[in-house]
């Protein structure tokens, strides 16, 4: 069996922290060239024992003798005693000390200047840590912006968010414009999607009616033919799928903003509500109604449960049949609705496409006795509205497990 070494992955450093240490060494190099610089040039004034002994006269026996120097050296003149030390062992003592002198001199200076260049290149690499971080605020508070626009339940409480950095005109102050630009211009998209979405439904809510109302007239005498009066049964069916899939658009276009007029609402007693004007049907529905307070727009919130018992009677098996439907407070005190079905087999990786609109699992986009495909994501639209969530899951049996959770009710 062949092992495929694996490289040892390092942690990257941040940002903050390179700019830190790109300071450091920067000052770290220059310090460590004039260290050099200095040294060369004191170096080059400290005399050697050679220098000292240059042209001088020494004593041999008691007879004047001129010390040898090097053929370069600059001749002093021969007779000019400098040290009139004698040759032997005073003149190696000289020797030696001065040597020595030079260099103790010249490694105290770069023992004590690498120190001194140690000390600050740590003090340089804190305070250009210091400084990238003050440099970087702009930043940091672009990228608060950003995570607030991204966790916001609703997008157009989110959208309307700007950075609106103030500072000197450089690049970070174009970087925050230009981000602010780009909010400001997916903001008027958003409104002008949904400005669309209730026009529309509005302009087509009325010809709807129109329909609906001369059908309903040509249908009310005695006299109208079987064949005419299935024809317009059949029409009022169409047409009534019409009228529901309108009135989900712009209940789609209203709960997509976020709530602002709120009230305390228990969701135990809007089950009970729904559940009791639900239409009777093979399919048995049990309660279990719970104490779940939290806040936030009545009717939404019934749209809410509407739609997930509806979602589940409609999508259950023919016989023996079952809904339940459950509220209850979470751990954190946050409102839980839970509602569950048998039904058919629903793959995990299928679920995120149950919230999309006009999305039906199992159903064709053309069927006219499944639903208009808008329940479940008016569900979800109406959750982020309130700040909240749904998500689904699978049931091994068949079926489906969605449970909301919006956030508590204010203490009084």
């Amino acid at each position: 069996m062949k092992l495929i070494p694996t490289r040892l992955k390092l942690p990257r450093l941040t940002f903050r922290a390179r700019l830190a240490l790109v300071y450091g060494g920067l000052v770290l190099l220059v310090g460590i060239s004039l260290l050099g610089v200095t040294s060369a040039l004191v170096s080059s004034q400290l005399p050697h024992s050679d220098q000292l002994f240059r042209g001088c006269v020494t004593q041999v026996n008691g007879t004047p003798t001129p010390a040898p120097r090097p053929s370069a050296a600059p001749s002093t003149g021969p007779g000019q005693d400098c040290f009139n030390v004698p040759v032997g062992s005073g003149q190696l003592y000289v020797r030696q000390f001065v040597d020595s002198t030079r260099d103790t001199a010249l490694r105290t200076l770069l023992t004590q200047g690498g120190i001194a260049l140690a000390v600050v290149c740590a003090v340089a690499t804190l305070f250009a840590w210091l400084v990238a971080g003050r440099l970087l605020q702009p930043l940091h508070q672009m990228t608060e912006t950003a995570r607030r626009i991204a966790d916001a339940p609703d997008a157009d409480r989110g959208l309307h968010e700007r950075i609106a950095l103030n500072g000197p005109h450089d690049e970070v102050q174009e970087l925050a414009d230009t981000f602010d630009l780009m909010l400001e211009r997916l903001d008027h998209s958003f409104d002008s999607q949904r400005r669309f979405i209730a026009n529309a439904s509005h302009e087509l809510r009325t010809p709807l009616t129109l329909n609906r109302t001369l059908l309903e007239v040509a249908l009310e005498p005695e006299s109208t033919p079987p064949e005419v009066r299935q024809l317009g049964l059949t029409l009022l069916a169409v047409n009534t799928r019409h009228e529901k899939l309108i009135d989900g658009l712009l209940l789609l276009a209203r709960s997509e903003r976020y709530v602002t007029d709120r009230s305390y609402v228990d969701l135990a007693d809007i089950v009970e509500h729904v559940v009791e004007h639900v239409p009777p049907d093979k399919v048995t529905i049990r309660t279990e109604p719970g104490e779940a307070p939290t806040e936030g727009n009545p009717v939404l919130l019934e749209r809410l449960v509407q739609n997930l018992v509806e979602n589940g009677v409609r999508h259950n098996i023919p016989d023996a049949g079952w809904v339940l439907v459950q509220s209850e407070t979470g751990p954190d005190g946050s409102a839980v609705l839970r509602v569950s079905n048998s039904g058919p087999v629903v793959p995990r990786y299928d679920i995120p496409r149950l919230f999309e609109p006009f999305h039906r699992h199992g159903a064709e986009r053309v069927s006219t006795t499944s639903g208009a495909g808008l329940g479940l994501s008016i569900v979800r639209a109406v959750a982020r509205a309130h700040g909240g969530a749904v998500h689904a899951d699978p049931r091994d049996d068949g079926g489906l497990v969605v449970t909301v959770t919006l956030p508590p009710a204010p203490p009084d």
